[in-house]
């Protein structure tokens, strides 16, 4: 499937959620009702996921998109949201918090197995809101097994950077700015950024812009190609990293899905060292998680949802899905590349930071992405203009808002 369609599949299926024609449409019935599970699992992982739903035995239908924002909104709004939704992140979920469309998970999953920062809690509301289904490790750099990377940081030609996506273009860049904050503020700092608890005019903030700014400046020209390239690389291909003409992927763990049958030749490092303005040491790592949260009532939904956290379920995705867990009672992936990122996400020496722009309010988020797809356009503008913007976005929200608290985790 095209890009381009990919685009007219999302229209029409906001304007079909739009109309009330919602998630348990295909394939439901009076008579036997199923669990409506919206999610940002596609193609071969959707077709994983369906893999592990099956074994329950549990009626259900999964709707897959990358998408799964606004799909939600547009369900929500139609007054006939999903049963479960698993969204990259919770600030948004905090939100659907607030307006009490979510319903507890206590009892439905085992918090011993959930640790910091897996289990980010709202300040004033249910610690058990929601739980992760899927962990991905980031502040690492991809590179091909024959062209290990340099010792210094690299110049922008050596790396691979596409802003486009289905959802939200921007995020990759986004991936820059907060790994910069983190390896250069700190955790600490950097919780408090994401949070909302430190401006984004802080110098902190405006140093990390501005190196990844000078970064893109060294050739405007590369860095707008960027506004143009999928960060999957070419429909059919195998990643930018193995396509698309540089060395240095600064992507997540769950880039390896994007190199096909040459995943096998890629391997990663640490992003420290070759951040742009460094060689920086690992203070913290960023990772980033999938969510799930439950809008239904039902015992399917809320069995749906205990069989999902489970150790047994999540050892199950991660052998047919080649996915991570935040669960620390899952045994660590074999193969020597998915060793090392098991043990990064199960090191309790070095604090784990979820994604800033996935705790943020949904509005703040999206001029951050705004704001990063601006600073590609033209790096040679002063970044502190927008870095204010934001700040804008950020004070007008909701003083009654409530903020997330430990989105890092603290070394042990």
């Amino acid at each position: 499937m095209t890009r381009r369609s990919h685009a007219l599949l999302l229209v029409l299926t906001l304007l079909l959620t739009a109309a009330g024609c919602g998630l348990s449409a295909p394939g439901g019935s009076d008579e036997e009702p199923k669990v409506t599970i919206l999610g940002p699992w596609t193609d071969e992982q959707e077709r994983h996921f369906k893999e592990v739903l099956d074994d329950f035995g549990i009626p259900y239908t999964y709707q897959g998109t990358a998408a799964t924002r606004e799909v939600l909104l547009a369900e929500v709004q139609a007054g006939n949201p999903p049963d479960i939704a698993i969204l990259p992140g919770v600030g948004e979920l905090v939100e659907y918090a607030v307006e009490k469309r979510l319903r507890s998970l206590r009892g439905l999953y085992e918090p011993k197995e959930y640790g910091k920062p897996w289990q980010p809690e709202a300040e004033g509301m249910d610690g058990h809101l929601w739980v992760p289904l899927k962990a991905d490790l980031k502040s690492i750099v991809w590179y091909r097994e024959d062209t290990p990377p340099p010792p210094a940081p690299a110049r922008l030609d050596s790396w691979c950077i596409g802003m486009g996506d289905d959802g939200a273009s921007g995020w990759p860049g986004s991936d820059w700015i907060e790994d910069l904050i983190l390896q250069t503020a700190g955790p600490v700092a950097y919780a408090r950024w994401a949070t909302g608890d430190m401006s984004w005019t802080d110098k902190r903030v405006r140093k990390a812009w501005t190196t990844w700014a000078g970064l893109l400046d060294q050739d405007p020209k590369v860095a707008r190609n960027a506004l143009l390239d999928d960060h999957r690389g070419p429909v059919g291909g195998h990643g930018l990293l193995f396509g698309g003409g540089c060395d240095l992927e600064h992507q997540g763990s769950f880039a390896r899905a994007f190199y096909g049958d040459r995943e096998e030749q890629a391997r990663f490092v640490d992003s420290a060292p070759l951040l742009p303005g460094g060689r920086y040491t690992v203070k913290a790592h960023e990772v980033s998680a999938d969510f799930a949260a439950l809008f239904g009532r039902s015992g399917p939904a809320r069995d749906m949802i205990r069989r999902l956290a489970s150790r047994s379920a999540q050892e199950d995705w991660g052998r047919k899905g080649g996915v991570f867990s935040a669960n620390a009672a899952v045994p660590a992936r074999t193969g020597a590349v998915e060793k090392q990122i098991s043990s990064r996400l199960a090191d309790q020496r070095v604090p784990l930071c979820l994604d800033a722009s996935d705790v943020m309010p949904a509005a703040v988020r999206d001029a951050f992405y705004e704001a990063v797809l601006l600073t590609v356009a033209h790096p040679d503008k002063p970044v502190l203009d927008r870095l204010k913007d934001i700040q804008k976005v950020q004070d007008a929200q909701p003083r009654d808002t409530p903020r997330l608290t430990d989105v890092c985790s603290r070394p042990q």
